[in-house]
């Protein structure tokens, strides 16, 4: 008898979550001779590691269920925290293109850098939907020529002299806020909202979809520019948690996103996943990558590791996908 008749798919992955968690507890205290989870400040600093990359998975995840992909997520952040940043620069003489529009008010930067991100997510969204090209395509294209763009933006150099309003967006729990924030908001929206239905059906059927009157092209569209307005944002908060822009920032960032879908229960073959579940995913990746940390692992295990936990998320999700339509 399978356990999904007792257990919720969110419930499942939070066992998986408690599992990891209590793992690293029990080599804490084998290897460290301490605890990895009663650490008053360790929880706190998880969360905000994988606070970016959480928001740049909730509109990856959108994508997902579509039956997309997006591989420039992280481009596109780095790309939009570059051109947010020069607008969000102090009358301190760093000011390099805007010295006279200097100590902007700090919604001018965010939208700015949201409105990069959506700008990319739209041409994404437009090549895939309007051209039947593979959305591999595309957003491999967009992850090439957004993060050239970023180093051409100023030479390849930082932008650096933001306002103290605009590094607020960084600092202390401001990251984890929006984070939280912005997977409240799509969880209801996907859960609870005409989009959301029309998401779920263009990835579960997409003729299906089509004949029901949904203008699959022109949703397609949409979801890619959430997506990259969501990648936008998180590099608007990256930056600001730098105290600067750089154009190598974000990098890799798309597959850490992508990853935290995928392990958060979201089919790489459309149609399912839930918000929910990609905080879940977002929170695995950050305990091991803080655990191999802790316990003093070098950075490539912990590469390795995360490798073979997405590869096994994949083979689930197979197993599950041939399972639904009698193939095993």
């Amino acid at each position: 008898m399978s356990i999904k008749r007792f257990l919720p798919a969110d419930a499942s992955i939070f066992l998986i979550f408690i599992g990891v968690v209590l793992a690293f507890e029990l080599l804490g205290w084998l290897v460290m001779g301490q605890s990895f989870v009663f650490n008053t400040r360790r929880l706190p600093i998880i969360v905000l590691q994988v606070a970016v990359i959480g928001i740049i998975a909730i509109g990856v995840t959108q994508v997902i269920i579509t039956g997309g992909i997006d591989l420039s997520s992280g481009s596109v952040a780095a790309l939009s925290a570059m051109v947010a940043a020069s607008f969000g620069q102090a009358a301190n003489g760093y000011a390099m293109y805007f010295s006279a529009l200097a100590d902007l008010p700090t919604i001018v930067p965010l939208f700015v850098g949201i409105a990069v991100g959506c700008v990319a997510g739209w041409v994404n969204g437009a090549i895939t939907a309007y051209t039947g090209v593979p959305p591999f395509i595309p957003t491999l294209g967009m992850m090439v020529s957004a993060r050239g763009l970023a180093v051409l933006y100023n030479n390849g150099n930082p932008v650096v002299g933001l306002t103290d309003g605009f590094n607020a967006l960084g600092s202390g729990a401001a990251p984890i806020v929006i984070f939280a924030i912005v997977a409240l908001l799509f969880y209801v929206v996907l859960a609870k909202t005409l989009y959301g239905r029309r998401t779920y059906a263009i990835g579960s059927n997409v003729e299906a979809a089509r004949v029901s009157g949904i203008n699959v092209k022109s949703h397609k569209v949409l979801v890619y520019t959430i997506a990259g307005g969501l990648a936008g944002l998180a590099g608007v908060v990256m930056c600001a948690r730098a105290t600067m822009a750089q154009p190598g920032m974000g990098l890799m960032y798309e597959l850490d996103a992508i990853s935290a879908a995928v392990i958060g229960g979201t089919s790489l073959f459309g149609g399912r996943g839930r918000i929910s579940g990609t905080v879940i995913g977002v929170l695995i990746l950050g305990v091991i990558t803080s655990g191999f940390t802790f316990l003093r692992i070098d950075f490539y295990y912990q590469e390795v590791a995360k490798g073979l936990i997405i590869l096994a998320a994949v083979i689930a999700d197979r197993y599950r996908q041939g399972a639904k339509f009698g193939m095993r």
